[in-house]
């Protein structure tokens, strides 16, 4: 019969076997690790004061020759083009931070400047930037991965073709006086591929399973942080505290305008009186809350079932219920229909279906959650229901994005398209833009059915090479990861439904999270070999 002293050895050993003491440092080492980590703690201060001193400088201009909103983002944002240029990580986190919230902040603060608007890009274009210069000074390659070379150059030459033969010829003679189709087809082309260098940025961001832990948290918090806003702005407008579009008269009941706006983002619809109902969350459009909360079924099920942490799990199982619960209330119909569908792809694409150690506890728990807020709210729920299916039968999206491709076709001005930004409405500042609802259609329209088939084939590089990569991960976490994530780029690069890839905040999320995918195997090589070296330092005692 073992003693008490006995077992308490036999637990400590077991514990040393579970985990095995990290390798000893040498004091000098150490020393050298404290003094390194000082300077560069000292580097960042001197950096956040001299650009946020610049920064506040030139806000204390502003202030007195133009107004406040002007001043804070004049000195705003040459902090944050400072900071993110000098520390180009730093600027990313920002970027994917802010992004969420820029609907908000514009709005709130800016009061709706077109400054705001652009303030993303003060954090991104600097960032990626100082990125490309590095990898020209390091000799690391910006294109990643080499797969995408060929394809991308292949589209870029399309695309500069489109732009010199069909918005360089519309500008030697432009249809209305007003319009500048050279700045168009300029401005096109950024908002078509500006965001795909973030696959190179996530791709050197993302350096270890730490990192990768860090952004699943802190996309998990953001969507939890939004969702919460978002119920907010619900309760707000069904209680009377915000007026939104009731008492309007005729198309105005069903029209988002922002004199609506309550409490977060833009310009709303609701009028509850004729069952319309369409709210932003923390964005300007309520469409683009709508595809925020699609792209958030698939993050908030990675961190539901792939971190290692069973906090952060229950974590992505709240995440996943306030998802579901705005994609009911937000009145989006798109969002309704797919975020469950996405769920049920992740599912059954991921394995998770099968693996019922994890599946059973969130499915049981996901159920009871929503299952509480459909009895506790059954009209509405009954009433987003009826909506989706009166306006599926009214217009089944198959034949909306079939008559998309016909009028794109009948529209067609030669092989290479009618100009670059002639379909994107951001751009219409420069000129008329045609309206077209459906992304391939959409391209077809801009850059030909040439052009549509080079992006194609590009985005096709991207989803089988990154199927290759999150494939060839053995840590069972990082696969799981790597699939959720790998779904959620399969989706958005063949889905033609609405132009997600135009906007934020998939225009974002999409070639961050592809990046992500293809650094995973560098992630997994790291931890293969920690295991070796804990395995290898365990036989050696």
């Amino acid at each position: 019969m073992p003693t008490q002293k006995s077992k308490k050895k036999s637990k400590s050993k077991s514990k040393k076997k579970g985990k095995p003491a990290a390798p000893k440092i040498s004091k000098k080492e150490l020393a050298a690790q404290k003094r390194q980590r000082a300077k560069d703690i000292q580097k960042a201060i001197g950096a956040l004061v001299t650009f946020g001193g610049l920064g506040a400088v030139v806000g204390i201009a502003l202030f007195f020759v133009a107004d406040p909103k002007l001043a804070l983002a004049g000195g705003g944002g040459i902090a944050v083009l400072g900071i993110s240029y000098k520390y180009p990580m730093w600027g990313l986190w920002g970027f994917l931070i802010y992004l969420p919230f820029a609907g908000t902040i514009t709005y709130s603060i800016g009061g709706g400047s077109p400054i705001f608007q652009l303030a993303k890009d003060g954090f991104y274009i600097p960032a990626i930037i100082a990125i490309g210069l590095w990898c020209k000074r390091t000799g690391n390659p910006f294109i990643i991965p080499k797969a995408l070379k060929n394809p991308l150059y292949l589209l870029l030459g399309f695309c500069l073709i489109t732009l010199i033969f069909v918005n360089g010829f519309q500008q030697l003679d432009p249809p209305r006086p007003s319009d500048k189709p050279i700045f168009m087809g300029i401005l096109g082309l950024k908002v078509f591929l500006g965001y795909l260098p973030l696959i190179t940025a996530a791709y050197y961001q993302i350096k270890s399973k730490k990192e990768l832990l860090f952004v699943a948290r802190l996309t998990l918090v953001l969507a939890i942080i939004c969702c919460l806003l978002g119920l907010m702005q619900y309760q707000y407008l069904s209680s009377g505290k915000c007026q939104g579009t009731r008492g309007k008269q005729g198309e105005e009941l069903f029209r988002a305008t922002l004199e609506a706006r309550c409490l977060v983002g833009g310009s709303l619809v609701f009028s509850p009186e004729v069952g319309m109902i369409r709210l932003p969350g923390t964005f300007v459009a309520p469409w683009q809350w709508g595809w925020f909360l699609i792209a958030n079924a698939a993050f908030t099920f990675a961190s539901a079932f792939s971190d290692p942490n069973p906090l952060w799990r229950i974590g992505g199982l709240f995440g996943m219920a306030v998802v579901f619960v705005n994609a009911v209330i937000s009145g989006q119909r798109i969002a309704l229909a797919l975020v469950p569908v996405v769920t049920i792809i992740l599912l059954v694409l991921t394995g998770q279906v099968a693996n019922l150690k994890r599946f059973l506890p969130i499915g049981i728990g996901l159920g009871v959650v929503l299952g509480v807020a459909m009895v506790s709210n059954p009209a509405v729920v009954q009433e987003r229901i009826d909506s989706f299916a009166s306006r599926w039968n009214a217009s089944p999206p198959t034949d909306f994005i079939t008559q998309q491709f016909e009028e794109s076709n009948h529209a067609q001005d030669g092989v290479f398209g009618n100009g670059l930004g002639r379909a994107t409405n951001s751009v219409r500042v420069f000129g008329k833009t045609r309206l077209i609802e459906t992304y391939y259609p959409k391209l077809i329209y801009e850059i030909g059915p040439v052009g549509t088939i080079g992006f194609l084939i590009l985005v096709t590089t991207i989803t089988f090479t990154g199927f290759k990569a999150y494939r060839s991960v053995k840590e069972k976490n990082l696969r799981s990861f790597g699939a959720s994530y790998w779904v959620f780029v399969l989706i958005i690069s063949y889905n033609t439904y609405y132009y997600p890839l135009d906007v934020d905040p998939v225009a974002v999320y999409y070639w961050y999270f592809a990046g992500i995918v293809f650094r995973l195997p560098e992630i997994d090589k790291q931890e293969q070999a920690r295991i070796k070296a804990e395995a290898e330092m365990e036989n050696s005692k």
